[in-house]
């Protein structure tokens, strides 16, 4: 009997996340593979309210208090069962990291949450979400999973044939080959613009 492609490209992909693999990532494949994926609208973006609340804080350099938020946030994301939510509260979380002196760890969370957010966006048929996962995988330098979330991107386009996503592809591919070095960093939250070695896989 024939793989169906999603399995295969499931376990093409375990070799470049084993690594990043926690418990929370095992948990969200769980609840994803026996839920269903109607969620109500309002839902799906409570999470925003949170991050703004990540915002307000740090404006007044409570960095403790922007943890709280951001936690607000990742539950919710969770439970949104979407994929922008995640990507958006991995941003953030790297965001802390960066300005709290944990930039490690935050990293690490973030691989997490991108993972999440990617097999969310496969399984939603959504190009713009694995673009979103591959970009910030990409930040963090996980050069083999940025190339896996752009065979599962070509897979979609393949199967959609939506020019508009093909075009989304083809760009994102020829900056990430032309970028040999190095990968801009540019948050979507205001954080300043880092470099990331992909060779080194750690932001400087």
């Amino acid at each position: 009997m024939k793989e169906p492609w999603s399995s295969r490209w499931y376990c093409s992909l375990l070799p470049a996340i084993a690594p990043m693999l926690g418990l929370t990532i095992v948990v969200v494949m769980i609840v994803e593979a026996v839920a269903g994926h109607t969620v109500e609208p309002a839902s799906r973006t409570t999470w925003r309210g949170h991050l703004d609340g990540v915002d307000d804080a740090l404006s007044r350099s409570d960095v403790h208090g922007a943890e709280v938020q951001w936690a607000k946030a990742y539950a919710a994301a969770l439970r949104s069962r979407h994929w922008e939510g995640m990507v958006a509260v991995g941003d953030t979380y790297r965001r802390l990291g960066a300005l709290g002196g944990f930039q490690e760890t935050a990293a690490a969370k973030a691989r997490e949450v991108y993972l999440a957010a990617l097999f969310r966006a496969r399984g939603e048929a959504s190009v713009d979400g694995v673009l979103e996962a591959a970009r910030g995988f990409a930040e963090l330098g996980d050069e083999t999973v940025v190339e896996r979330c752009l065979d599962a991107a070509r897979s979609l386009v393949a199967q959609t044939r939506d020019r508009r996503d093909e075009e989304r592809v083809r760009a994102f591919a020829e900056r990430w080959s032309a970028n040999d070095e190095e990968w801009s960093v540019d948050y979507p939250f205001g954080a300043p613009v880092e470099r990331v070695s992909r060779r080194a896989g750690a932001i400087r």
